[in-house]
C-alpha cells in the first residue's frame, strides 16, 4: 500500500471513532447544556489551536512540506485559537461573547475546508511524510475540530428553548434529572 493511500485511509477513518464518541458521549450532554456552557466547552477545545503554528517549525515538519499548505494551516489555526480564547474571556459579556463564538467557528471552518482544498491541490497525501511530527493533527485532531464546529453552528442556529421546564414535566419525570444517562447517576 502506498503512503498516499495510507494517508487517505487515515484521513477518512479519523472521522469514524470521533463520530462514534461524539454521538455516544459528547452530543447528548451538549444538547442538554445551557447554550453558553455548551459553546464554552467547544471554545475551550478550539482554544488549543494555537498549536497549529507547529506547521511552520523546521525540524518538526519536513523541508518539502508545501508552504501553500503549511502557512495557511498554521495561521488559520492560530487565528481560530485566539478567537476561541477571546470568546472564553468575554463569556460574561454576551454582546461580545456571541460574535466571538460565531467568528471562531466561521474562521475555523474556513480554515479546515481550505486546508483540505490545499491538501488536495498540492497532493499532500503523496507528501504525507513531510508532515513529520504533525502527521497526527489532520488524522486525529482535525476530525474532532470539524465535528465540534458543526455542532457549535447547529447549536447557534437552533431556536432557544425555554429555561425552566413546566411543573407537569418535572413531576412526571420529564425534568432534566431524568435525562441523565445511567452512568451519570453513579
Amino acid at each position: 500500500m502506498s503512503p498516499a493511500m495510507i494517508f487517505n485511509i487515515h484521513l477518512v477513518l479519523g472521522y469514524v471513532p470521533w463520530l462514534l464518541c461524539f454521538g455516544a458521549y459528547i452530543w447528548p450532554r451538549l444538547k442538554l447544556m445551557d447554550r453558553i456552557e455548551a459553546q464554552r466547552a467547544i471554545a475551550t477545545l478550539h482554544s488549543f489551536r494555537f498549536f497549529g503554528l507547529v506547521f511552520l517549525l523546521p525540524g518538526v515538519v519536513g523541508p518539502n512540506l508545501p508552504a501553500g499548505f503549511a502557512v495557511f494551516a498554521a495561521y488559520g489555526d492560530f487565528a481560530t485559537g485566539l478567537l476561541a480564547m477571546l470568546a472564553l474571556l468575554a463569556v460574561r459579556r454576551p454582546s461580545i461573547f456571541w460574535p466571538l463564538v460565531v467568528a471562531f467557528n466561521l474562521v475555523g471552518v474556513v480554515d479546515l475546508v481550505v486546508d483540505y482544498y490545499h491538501g488536495t491541490v498540492l497532493d499532500l497525501p503523496a507528501l504525507a511524510g513531510q508532515l513529520g511530527a504533525t502527521y497526527a493533527i489532520p488524522i486525529v485532531y482535525v476530525p474532532l475540530l470539524m465535528i465540534t464546529h458543526a455542532a457549535a453552528l447547529y447549536l447557534l442556529a437552533r431556536p432557544q428553548s425555554k429555561a425552566a421546564p413546566a411543573a407537569d414535566d418535572s413531576e412526571a419525570g420529564g425534568g432534566l434529572s431524568s435525562r441523565r444517562s445511567p452512568s451519570s447517576a453513579r
